[in-house]
């Protein structure tokens, strides 16, 4: 058989079984794969640096299926690449229990490296993938040339453009000049109301090359001219390279090539078998591989082991001739923290006047910033706000990508998607800052953090009403109690500066999902403690802050944030009055949840039913820690312009009125 007879037999594998598996499921999308078939083709088996043995290979390319619905085609390449990903996965295609979800999903599929769907997120995550790369190479190459050596690819389509996300990352990655990112963009003009023509008709390409992007454009059914351009673009060092492939959605299909017909629903049965006769297929074989193709794609396995051996052996060397970095390296991509935080994270001294959790949390950056080298972080063009700058790292542009401080502009949802990619990536441990306020903007990179579990570390300040003079726009209210109810982010909201470190110490290491940092604009007081109140007690989300008169409580105030100097006042009232009130500090609801029964009775007593929440947001959720009996006080409506002090006095989040509530319940 010719090559040409066999990448046309290989590229019509690819499409039918797409079109089986969507069939079977009786749901899916079989158009993009059709169409794609031939694009994604040639970047697998001709440029792709992967091995499917080893899906985690450091040194791999990375490639992203934006255009997430067009899931089959990655599932198929995975499939005849040699990835484990058995043919019978292929057949049970979006069922329960599959490894073949409707969309790929990050940690149940073998060599899926973003949960992508929702239109935008993998083209931005990809652009975090990037940076991470380019960060270490330049870190690590100096002292072993391309160590660090892999491009990022995706495939992007009409949807994925039009999210304004990815108008974010396109414009960051352009200004930073990725020249190892590499897309390509199915251009088939097909949404899934009809003809783009109906809601998109810009110049694509001049967009791009606005933004600082290399643009070709291609027939996406020639797969001379996909093989050309992928050649060209990686000859571009400077900048990332947008591949417009200008394709036929449902290619093949007699009467649904072109259409959205093709694009949501099966072909159908009648149209499964008009479409395989006229690719020259059996129109009776179901989820059929020739030999000949499956052996021309398993070639992925050796060359995948040969690839990666040249690699082992350049650490090896690496080890050799550079100990030291080399085990700076290692560090890095193992995600090594230090073994015990006691000597890196700050003390903070009892201060009644205090300090913001923000700049609290900036000292804490301080002691880090040599001690952890995986950090690289920065701020949605807020870093003097949020303080998430780190000391004496520079800054992160076109020739210094060896630095750890990120500008990513007011761009705060590709700051979130980015900070995906990087940590995806691997070596790093990425974090980003922005007002609590515009977590808004940030919350669909959020929520695939939490459905991935991407460790992705969320620095969000201003976290309350608190913050003041900016008035309504600017203060959450609603954002704690809707982040809480997020499953799998863990939310932090310290009380003061000691809480704020250990908050820090458990973002590090949580690797199970993301975190969100929640911190002040506004001075809190640094409390006095004890080794029972030691703000390690963070750790377990809530512990007992002060104790009740005798040591039996009445009633138990609890707070969050810089609510807790309130109650812990209140408090003090209370029990000067005869009143035994404890007080509880609950930084972290999920940490607290994840604790053993036992404690968790032992610090909110299931016969102590008088209690009382203070924390300056809604007071939704809160009868989870209150019961029924209990009273939240909040803020179930939206905030004031002026100083912080006269909207808490105004709202009634007072020492007084907490007292008074005290003294009703009990």
């Amino acid at each position: 058989m010719s090559d040409s007879s066999l990448d046309q037999l290989s590229v019509n594998t690819i499409r039918t079984l797409s079109m089986d598996a969507v069939e079977a499921a009786k749901s899916g999308h079989p158009g993009m794969p059709m169409g794609m078939a031939d694009a994604a083709y040639v970047l697998w088996t001709k440029f792709l640096r992967h091995n499917p043995k080893n899906p985690g290979w450091f040194n791999r390319d990375r490639f992203v299926l934006s255009a997430g619905h067009g899931s089959m085609l990655l599932y198929s390449l995975l499939h005849l690449t040699g990835y484990d990903l058995p043919l019978e996965e292929l057949k049970n295609f979006r069922q329960l229990g599959s490894k073949t979800p409707g969309h790929p999903e990050f940690g149940i599929t073998p060599g899926v490296e973003t949960s992508t769907g929702p239109l935008g997120q993998g083209f931005s995550t990809g652009v975090g993938m990037a940076m991470a790369e380019a960060h270490l190479a330049a870190r690590f190459n100096p002292f072993s040339p391309g160590l660090v050596d892999h491009h990022t690819y995706a495939i992007v389509s009409d949807g994925d453009l039009m999210e304004g996300v990815t108008h974010e990352a396109a414009s960051l990655a352009g200004h930073l000049k990725l020249g190892k990112l590499i897309y390509l963009y199915d251009s088939n003009n097909i949404t899934i109301d009809g003809s783009t023509e109906l809601a998109f008709t810009e110049d694509v390409a001049q967009r791009f090359e606005a933004y600082g992007w290399h643009v070709l454009d291609v027939d996406g059914h020639n797969r001379s001219q996909v093989e050309t351009a992928i050649k060209k673009s990686k000859k571009i060092i400077n900048k990332p390279s947008l591949i417009i492939c200008h394709t036929h959605i449902g290619y093949g299909s007699p009467n649904k090539q072109g259409s959205e017909a093709s694009h949501g629903a099966p072909l159908g049965e009648e149209e499964l078998r008009l479409t395989k006769i006229k690719l020259g297929w059996n129109p009776d074989h179901h989820f059929h591989i020739p030999d000949e193709v499956s052996v021309h794609f398993r070639s992925a396995e050796k060359s995948g082991e040969k690839l990666e051996k040249e690699w082992n052996e350049k650490v090896v060397q690496f080890r050799k001739e550079h100990g030291e970095v080399a085990a700076l390296f290692d560090k890095m991509l193992t995600r090594a923290l230090p073994s015990d935080f006691n000597e890196i994270l700050p003390f903070f001294e009892a201060d009644e006047k205090g300090l913001a959790t923000r700049k609290a949390s900036q000292q804490v950056l301080d002691s880090f910033a040599d001690q952890i080298p995986q950090l690289i972080g920065g701020s949605a063009d807020l870093r003097a706000s949020n303080l998430t700058g780190l000391k004496d790292k520079g800054e992160f542009q076109h020739g210094s990508y060896e630095s750890q401080n990120i500008n990513y502009g007011v761009r705060e949802h590709a700051m979130g998607a980015a900070l995906n990619g990087i940590a995806l990536h691997g070596g790093l441990i990425p974090y980003g800052g922005t007002f609590l306020i515009f977590s808004d903007y940030c919350r669909p990179a959020i929520r695939i953090a939490a459905l991935s579990k991407i460790p992705s570390i969320f620095v969000f300040t201003h976290d309350s009403i608190g913050l003041g003079e900016d008035g309504p726009t600017h203060q959450p209210v609603e954002h704690l109690a809707s982040l809480r109810a997020m499953p799998n982010l863990m939310v932090l909201r310290p009380a003061d500066a000691n809480e704020t470190a250990w908050a820090w110490k458990a973002a590090l290491e949580n690797t199970e999902g993301p975190t969100l940092l929640a911190l002040t604009r506004q001075s809190l007081p640094v409390f006095k403690r004890t080794d029972s109140t030691h703000a390690s007690n963070v750790e377990k989300g809530a512990y007992i802050f002060k104790e009740a008169a005798g040591g039996k409580p009445k009633v138990i105030l609890i707070g969050t944030g810089s609510e807790v100097s309130l109650v812990s006042e209140a408090a003090d009232k209370l029990n000067d009055e005869g009143v035994a009130a404890r007080v509880v500090s609950m930084p972290s609801w999920e940490l607290f949840s994840r604790q053993p029964e036992k404690y968790r009775n032992e610090v909110l007593p299931p016969e102590v039913t008088n209690r009382i929440s203070v924390e300056a947001a809604v007071t939704f959720g809160w009868e989870r820690w209150i019961g029924p009996d209990g009273v939240a006080m909040g803020v179930d409506r939206f905030g004031e312009s002026a100083p912080y002090k006269d909207i808490f006095n105004h709202l009634g989040l007072t020492v007084d009125r907490i007292v008074e509530k005290a003294k009703k319940l009990v």
